[in-house]
């Protein structure tokens, strides 16, 4: 998956409202390979409009942001988190056409 998203030019990162020691351990676990971001107090959930959801601190949202700093798309499921990358993919490729 690493690659597909290079070969776009495109950088992976993740963040959530869990401590840095929690998104360390989880990162661990999980090998993904990318950076993973803090945000407890939740003020980038909230410039980019993330809510909570019911009992979970946010619901799980993709934002696939341009070089350009503009929001090209955004994907949005608790369940599917391939789906995530998928959809991401798309529409990164959909921007090089």
């Amino acid at each position: 998956m690493a690659t597909e998203f290079s070969e776009l030019g495109a950088q992976r990162a993740g963040i959530s409202a869990d401590p840095v020691d929690r998104q360390k351990a989880f990162d661990e676990k999980n090998g993904l390979g990318f950076p993973l971001f803090s945000d407890p107090a939740r003020k980038i959930a909230e410039l980019f409009g993330v809510r909570r959801f019911g009992p979970l601190p946010s619901k799980r949202s993709t934002f696939v942001i341009g070089t350009d700093r503009r929001i090209l798309g955004i994907v949005k499921s608790e369940l599917n988190m391939q789906g995530h990358a998928d959809k991401a993919l798309e529409i990164l490729r959909s921007q090089s056409d």
